[in-house]
């Protein structure tokens, strides 16, 4: 058989070509926690998914690294935290020449590379060719037509589902009932919520019947087997308090694996894996050495172990963080936040709760968005809090959306699932409290995170030209800023004690 040589990387070098494994990887936009058949949700169909379950892995704590999609992807491509990643820590920045992404280590290995629909993005990635993801194709098929013979290939499926907007007649169409979709603890049960959940049900069974067609096309040409394939969605729900937060709701991804004959079917882990462990994953199973920088760690141990349940005992936490998803505060000010979750808890530090969590309630777009908080996507269900803000029945819907947040939030995610109870002022818990702090401190460290040295402007103000900014002030503006600076001026106090 003809070999070819491949790029080493230290004392590793790639295997002969044919015998090593393709990589299918489905990243739905958006699909958070939740929303599936072999996740216990019986409102829609999700075949493929749980087929993939069923014959593979179902890993029950996959969490994103950043709760937006630019950082996110970013992150996998680089088995890096995004807070070392530069600008590509926020949405529709540039990405700024980052080294050692793992498309790159597998095409210079006789990787066959690429991607159809959403790569890396939205942003710009002047000097660089191609897309972080890989070069661009229409479909699967005139992926695999360019592939040259004898090659493994990686390629992603970048679907655009389940992310905004929606068409009602689609979903009707598909014969999801909004009276069985399950209405998430944090937001209210209505009938305009109903009919946006469903929208976005809809959407979870087309990107599943789509991933659908690229096993069968496999299993067509006899190459499923010796295929990992994994589906996943790159960050939660775009729903209020959901995507762009650091709740479960907008971290929590769902995520299946399978690998034939290498991977014991129906099992289910409980291993915590970040989204930056794909990179060094990817690599390991493709025979090329990880990149020292990378901060993730591989998998393949828990992937193909025997058993379900916690695989690898050093995988019982994860962390998490966010910088600025949009522009949506006054001068363009990132809302940082990091975070520490564990089997038993959360642990979230708002490092400027000054400012609203989904942007200024008062500040919007001068087109295309009728209402401020710019940070969480427009759509029925967000509307339906806004208008109703200062309702009985929904206002604290309202402000757990959208007002201002202490700096820290403690969370008992077993008895409450969806942390909706802030523990951390109670005397009970501030031994815990203390502890998951200092942690969070020395993993920020150690990481080289700019904000474990303290209050930092780094990423105030960056952001890409084509990002639209929020910059149009509403009525009630200077209400709402004066509340911003009274909880600015009582933040720092407390510093000072």
């Amino acid at each position: 058989m003809h070999r070819r040589n491949f790029l080493r990387l230290g004392a590793a070098a790639a295997a002969p070509a044919a015998r090593r494994p393709n990589i299918l990887f489905a990243l739905a936009d958006d699909w958070g926690p939740g929303p599936a058949g072999a996740l216990g949700d019986s409102c829609l169909n999700t075949p493929v998914f749980d087929r993939v379950a069923r014959e593979g892995v179902l890993f029950t704590n996959t969490f994103v690294a950043a709760p937006t999609c630019t950082a996110s992807r970013a992150a996998i491509l680089t088995g890096q935290m995004p807070h070392r990643l530069g600008n590509a820590i926020n949405l529709s920045s540039q990405w700024s020449g980052i080294p050692g992404l793992f498309t790159d280590l597998l095409n210079a290995s006789g990787y066959h590379v690429g991607h159809t629909r959403k790569g890396w993005g939205p942003g710009e990635t002047p000097g660089r060719e191609l897309n972080p993801a890989g070069r661009k194709y229409r479909d699967f098929d005139e992926f695999l037509a360019a592939r040259p013979a004898d090659s493994p290939f990686f390629y992603w499926f970048g679907s655009n589902d389940p992310h905004r907007g929606y068409d009602p007649k689609f979903t009707r169409e598909s014969g999801l009932d909004p009276s069985r979709v399950r209405v998430p603890a944090y937001l209210p049960d209505a009938p305009a919520v109903r009919a946006d959940l469903a929208d976005y049900c809809a959407e979870i069974q087309r990107f599943d019947s789509e991933t659908g067609g690229l096993l069968h096309r496999l299993e067509q040409l006899g190459e499923l087997e010796n295929t990992l394939v994994v589906m996943t969605g790159d960050n939660g729900l775009p729903f209020p308090r959901a995507k762009g937060h650091l709740y479960d709701s907008g971290v929590h991804a769902p995520m299946a694996l399978r690998w034939g004959a290498r991977v014991a079917g129906g099992r289910r882990a409980t291993d915590f894996v970040s989204f930056t462990d794909f990179a060094p994953t990817f690599l390991e199973v493709a025979g090329v050495a990880a990149p020292p920088q990378m901060t993730g760690r591989s998998f393949l141990n828990v992937l193909t172990a025997a058993g379900s349940g916690r695989i690898d005992a050093r995988r019982d936490h994860v962390y998490t963080e966010r910088e600025r998803h949009t522009w949506c505060h006054p001068d363009g000010q990132s809302f940082p936040v990091r975070a520490l979750r564990t089997d038993d808890h959360l642990l979230i530090w708002n490092m400027r709760p000054f400012l609203y969590p989904a942007g200024h309630p008062c500040l919007r777009r001068e087109k295309g968005t009728p209402q401020g908080h710019v940070d969480c996507d427009e759509g029925p269900s967000k509307y339906f809090l806004v208008e109703r803000a200062q309702h009985p029945e929904y206002a604290a819907f309202y402000r757990r959306a959208f007002g201002l947040r202490p700096e820290w939030e403690l969370y008992d995610v077993r008895s409450d699932p969806d942390q909706l109870h802030n523990l951390a002022s109670n005397p009970r818990h501030a031994a815990h409290l203390g502890k998951l702090q200092s942690r969070l401190r020395g993993w920020m460290k150690q990481t080289a995170d700019p904000r474990a040295e303290g209050e930092t402007g780094r990423w105030d103000g960056e952001c890409h030209h084509s990002q639209p900014r929020a910059d149009v002030q509403m009525p009630g503006y200077e209400e709402a800023q004066r509340a911003s600076d009274l909880a600015r001026a009582a933040w720092k106090r407390a510093k000072t004690l």
